[in-house]
């Protein structure tokens, strides 16, 4: 009875070397446990998201050398992991050395090759270009490799067979998205299962985070499992990628399947672990639920522990926040304080005329709750001398010998006061602190730029940003709930409007807030970003006239009617925020600071995006007209 390890390794990417040690200290305690075969992730020596430090050819050196250590380590054990795979003697489209995306399997301090393919090892069939991924900027494809060879892609795939106790297993070895085939035009699994039967199928991926995945997942590997009737097992890392703009955590969540797809065990979400389990055993053990966390939970623990290990990553310990006595920096300063600890956290309140005592009290209350240090620094006087610099200031034209005075409008002194709360005082408290300070923007604002640049949209970090603002909510009564179990975050936050307190308008004593109705455009805005056939105006106006508007978009029904007494009023809100969200709010995200990210889609590199500007359709234009016409 052969014993299969699935090493749920944390993989630090562009760290070869600190991954070979990581790897070589789990082989070898694989095989103190009796284990005949161990499984590590995809690119589990390099790391996936790189960018293109994937163009540096010592890197690739560095990373061949390193799967040439783990091949040597191969000893009493057979070992399956990933790592890149080069042919000098070929080029890549980019004229670059020729690289795949490559599953090597060693034993007894050698390769066992695959039957059909002309290297060494196996090669990743289908590549990923959605969402984060960019796979075919770097690797070539087993598909493009068919092509050249003048064959077809089922000519070059073909099962691993290893001898594990003086036994022949037909294994069928696939790297992460060759499980996930169900939108491509060919699947290696049933090409695999048609040349051989298989005992057992393995699954080594690098799969980030997103919120309902490992649900999706165990429902398509479920499937595939019980189609085959042969195990799956699932070897995912643990650890923080990103790929500039946008940070994704990997929760491994590693999973075996039996033969009628029931789950039957599973590595913890985000912990280092060893899981050794035998396939001929496997109807022995417990049926596991394959039920998620719920849906706050999940966040939870994917925002804790992203924000923990990419400040890590920055060898970075000590964040500084600014706390308005709202709900998105209380949260922000809960989680952190949970993270990091409270001698690691700075809170500041820079309150100026137009904050309220109420935020203000209740600031100092939730800094008093936390335990961290506090301090109030009102910024009055200091965006006061900016307006009286700017208005008194003559501007000169020399050419001509003429002067002038600018003006500063009531919604630019808006703007003043957040960017000398962040670019003034966060900035030097956070190197004062010899910290940095955190963006607390979430992903309602991110959507239409309702933040100011270099203002309350800067900092090192938005840990929050891809949290709608219903989510933020319940990530406050869930940090009161059951992480501090107590209410840390006063009630009176939760239940205060939210507002950005810069004007006399915005006043909370008299329930004056953001512009934005909450329950209804987190849904809007979800749309327009997270659907993956995208809304537009055209569809929402389609919905709206249909009367399905509601329910199309998951928002509670009687909403519409509710905020908009006519066609008139939710066209101009329509279009004030579309607008906005395809306008003026890209450029501010582009230089937005990376966002954690959780969701379906996330600001960044995930939702990619250029600065074209609004356009409406001609169906919408029409459409409009007809709805007017109607009043």
């Amino acid at each position: 009875m052969i014993k299969i390890a699935l090493a749920q390794i944390p993989v630090l990417p562009g760290h070869p070397d600190k991954n070979t040690d990581t790897i070589r200290r789990y082989i070898h305690q694989a095989r103190e446990e009796g284990a005949d075969l161990i499984l590590f992730p995809e690119m589990a020596i390099p790391g996936y998201l790189l960018g293109d430090t994937w163009e540096q050819p010592s890197f690739l050196a560095e990373c061949e050398a390193c799967g040439r250590e783990i091949i040597d380590a191969a000893k009493d054990i057979a070992v399956l992991f990933g790592n890149v795979a080069l042919d000098p003697a070929k080029k890549n489209r980019d004229g670059r050395v020729r690289k795949y995306n490559a599953l090597f399997a060693a034993q007894n301090g050698s390769l066992v090759p695959p039957a059909n393919l002309p290297y060494p090892f196996f090669i990743k069939t289908l590549l990923p270009n959605y969402r984060e991924f960019d796979d075919s900027r770097y690797f070539f494809s087993l598909p493009e490799l068919a092509q050249e060879m003048g064959k077809k892609p089922a000519d070059l795939l073909s099962p691993l067979t290893l001898y594990l106790q003086g036994k022949a297993y037909t294994i069928g070895a696939l790297l992460c998205e060759d499980g996930w085939s169900e939108d491509y035009n060919l699947s290696p699994l049933r090409i695999l299962e048609n040349q051989a039967p298989l005992n057992f199928v393995v699954n080594l991926s690098s799969s980030p985070y997103t919120l309902g995945k490992n649900e999706k997942r165990h429902r398509l590997f479920g499937r595939e499992a019980a189609a085959l009737h042969v195990p799956i097992f699932y070897v995912n890392h643990v650890g923080v990628q990103n790929n500039g703009k946008t940070v994704y955590t990997f929760d491994g969540s590693s999973t075996v399947y039996d033969r009628q797809g029931k789950i039957r065990a599973a590595a913890p979400a985000y912990q280092e672990a060893l899981l050794t389990i035998s396939p001929e055993i496997l109807a022995e053990r417990p049926v596991l639920s394959s039920a998620a966390p719920a849906e706050t939970e999940s966040l939870f623990q994917a925002l804790s522990y992203g924000l923990r290990h990419f400040m890590d990553a920055l060898s970075l310990k000590r964040v500084v926040i600014g706390l308005s006595g709202g709900i998105d920096s209380a949260v922000a300063a809960a989680l952190c304080v949970h993270v990091l600890g409270p001698e690691n956290v700075l809170l500041l309140n820079l309150p100026s005329r137009f904050n309220s005592a109420a935020t203000k009290d209740l600031a100092a209350r939730l800094a008093k709750n936390l335990g961290c240090r506090y301090a109030v620094l009102p910024i009055q006087e200091s965006v006061e001398l900016t307006i009286r610099q700017i208005e008194t200031t003559p501007i000169k034209n020399l050419a001509v010998g003429k002067s002038e005075n600018l003006a500063v409008s009531a919604f630019m002194a808006e703007n003043i006061q957040a960017r000398d709360r962040s670019s003034r005082l966060l900035a030097a408290a956070a190197a004062a602190f010899d910290g940095v300070f955190t963006c607390n923007a979430n992903k309602t604002e991110t959507t239409v730029g309702y933040s100011t640049l270099y203002g309350d949209q800067a900092g090192f970090f938005a840990p929050l940003a891809d949290l709608w603002k219903y989510q933020i909510y319940d990530l406050a009564r869930y940090l009161n709930d059951c992480i501090y179990q107590w209410e840390v975050i006063p009630p009176e936050i939760i239940a205060l409007p939210p507002s950005a307190e810069l004007s006399a308008k915005q006043n909370v004593d008299r329930g004056q807030g953001d512009p934005l109705h909450y329950p209804y455009h987190d849904y809007l805005f979800r749309a327009f970003v997270e659907r993956w056939q995208k809304a537009t105006p055209e569809d929402i106006l389609t919905w709206y006239a249909a009367g399905t508007l509601e329910k199309e978009i998951g928002c509670a029904p009687g909403l519409v009617k509710q905020y908009f007494l006519t066609p008139a009023d939710f066209i101009a809100d329509l279009e004030r925020w579309w607008t906005l969200f395809t306008g003026l709010a890209v450029a501010k995200r582009i230089q937005a600071p990376p966002v954690l990210a959780v969701s379906r889609r996330a600001y960044g590199f995930d939702h990619r995006e250029a600065q074209n500007g609004p356009y409406y359709t001609k169906k919408y234009r029409t459409l409009k007209a007809r709805l007017l016409q109607k009043r």
